[in-house]
């Protein structure tokens, strides 16, 4: 990253589209890690048939997002961590609007209308910490140590806190 921002002293909200690879990252965070795993509830207003199963009218319907985006007919290797997943699959719409199997954010008519400012967010201060500091575990721990259960609710964190040492970087 620092290598595509060579000169800069700080980033900037135009710098971010030199940095694909960042993006891709946060996209497959969100695949694996979805914030809402479950999504908003919906009322089925009439009687429809849903992959050879009756739904009847009145029904509450909740998708399951995070079973979704690990699923292996959707994914190779559904729970691997592969940013790179996400250059093959350029067209894949962040909204679900096109592909449903990619829904951090719910799809539809239904999305979430805070998804554009989400990922702007997220792009920025993950480039901001990323061009500032250096990381690494506490105490020489090593990435396979690492406890990476999560907790389930009505959202998904981490079941335990991650801790990382920053090191600045001299601008």
């Amino acid at each position: 990253m620092r290598k595509a921002l060579k000169g800069n002293t700080k980033v900037e909200e135009k710098d971010i589209n030199k940095l694909p690879y960042l993006n891709n990252i946060i996209k497959e965070t969100l695949r694996l890690h979805p914030t809402g795993p479950l999504l908003v509830p919906r009322l089925c207003r009439e009687t429809v048939e849903l992959g050879g199963y009756t739904v009847p009218a009145g029904s509450r319907v909740v998708v399951n997002a995070w079973a979704i985006m690990r699923d292996a007919r959707w994914w190779e290797d559904p729970e691997k961590f592969m940013p790179e997943r996400f250059e093959k699959l350029k067209d894949l719409d962040s909204g679900g609007a096109a592909a449903f199997e990619y829904i951090p954010f719910g799809g539809g008519r239904r999305i979430c209308p805070g998804m554009a400012f989400a990922y702007a967010s997220m792009e920025y201060w993950l480039a901001v910490l990323l061009f500032h500091f250096d990381w690494e575990l506490p105490e020489r721990r090593r990435p396979e140590e690492l406890d990476v259960e999560e907790a389930c609710g009505i959202t998904l964190t981490r079941k335990n806190d991650l801790l990382l040492v920053a090191t600045s970087i001299a601008a």
